[in-house]
């Protein structure tokens, strides 16, 4: 255990000085020339929300607030690793590992980790790899089936010897790949399964089947620029995202717009101060390129792998960008409880805490 070092957020004053100068010498561009977001985030509501960040948004005050939790890291195969951990003042509880995608960070479970430890599950919650505070591979191979083998290392490390994991986007292909063959992991739970239309046809054309397939030709056809990019040219996109923090705002934001289930405006599901802490842990950190280089090292992850024999759950929500319906999640996983969920979108935990909580709490109770 000597090799976990306790670790608290404290950003220099001269970072957020550095900041809120870059924001005053903004170079804006030209509006959209639609009344709507097709084209990208407004240019009107990206001036609100970066006046916003810069005369009302106290990142102190949320500093504070996240350093309520317990802060960690620790050395794995040569790359120092961020995570939270949380426990439970429950005797019996249960050991459960977190993980997040992009564009998100711990922050999306900020509103899930108290009510987990309350629950009964000691909590786990690690930043990616060239994610926030966690370290930035130097070199390549730090891919999902790399961060599932470190994360069965970070639990045993933490003296967990069968633990539960749980996550959506980048973390349901880790999770995915911890369900796999990976250590000590008893069962999973996913809100965006790897999961794709049968290669014989999808069959009976359902209604759950025709949302599903939609969402699917939504998101190739107007929703995966970025993904494309990430995946060929990580590097190029960095250096003006790392260099204009409304440019980091805005490649964010408009997935919290695109992905949430908020009917056309993020603050429906989340405030400013919530979408800012997270585009915080990417500006402040400067990982921009860090955390894109994830698309360029298991882009390929998405397209196949081996069956998930650990009993599974699954939460599906309706607005979540690839929707698989249960069929669908049955020739890749061994699902013991499957969750049609009434509203919510990519970000579950984010969006809604509650039915995110109650549904890991409900799946858990059946492998514990």
């Amino acid at each position: 255990m000597s090799s976990i070092r306790p670790f608290r957020i404290a950003v220099p004053d001269n970072e957020l000085a550095d900041l809120k100068d870059r924001l005053a010498r903004t170079r804006w561009p030209e509006p959209e020339c639609v009344d709507d977001w097709s084209q990208g985030i407004p240019l009107s509501y990206t001036r609100e929300l970066a006046d916003y960040w810069a005369n009302s948004y106290d990142w102190r005050a949320r500093e504070a607030a996240l350093n309520r939790f317990d802060h960690y890291t620790t050395e794995i195969d040569g790359l120092d690793i961020h995570f939270i951990h949380q426990r439970s003042p429950h005797q019996d509880a249960f050991p459960l590992l977190i993980t997040h995608g992009w564009p998100g960070s711990i922050v999306e479970f900020h509103k899930v980790i108290e009510p987990l430890t309350e629950a009964g599950f000691h909590v786990v919650c690690p930043s990616l790899p060239g994610y926030g505070f966690s370290g930035k591979p130097t070199t390549t191979g730090w891919g999902v089936g790399k961060i599932a083998e470190a994360w069965d290392e970070l639990m045993v490390r933490l003296g967990y010897d069968r633990y539960g994991a749980q996550g959506g986007d980048w973390g349901a292909a880790v999770t995915t790949q911890i369900g796999r063959n990976v250590g000590s992991c008893i069962a999973i739970h996913v809100n965006m399964p790897i999961a794709q239309p049968p290669a014989e046809g999808v069959g009976e054309m359902t209604e759950d089947l025709q949302k599903a397939l939609a969402r699917i030709d939504y998101y190739r056809k107007w929703d995966s620029g970025y993904m494309k990019q990430q995946s060929t040219r990580p590097q190029t996109v960095g250096y003006g995202l790392t260099d204009s923090p409304v440019g980091q705002l805005a490649w964010i934001v408009e997935k919290f717009w695109s992905w949430m289930d908020c009917d056309g405006n993020p603050e429906n599901v989340v405030s400013k101060d919530e979408m800012l802490d997270n585009v915080m842990l990417y500006w402040l950190t400067a990982s921009a390129a860090s955390s894109a280089r994830l698309y360029w090292e298991s882009h390929d992850t998405w397209g196949g792998g081996g069956y998930v024999s650990v009993p599974t759950g699954i939460a599906s929500f309706p607005l979540e960008i690839l929707r698989a319906p249960r069929a669908w999640c049955e020739t890749g996983y061994n699902v013991t409880h499957y969750t049609t969920m009434p509203r919510g979108g990519h970000f579950a935990a984010f969006e809604q805490p509650e039915l995110f909580v109650e549904d890991v709490k409900t799946f858990f109770a059946t492998v514990r």
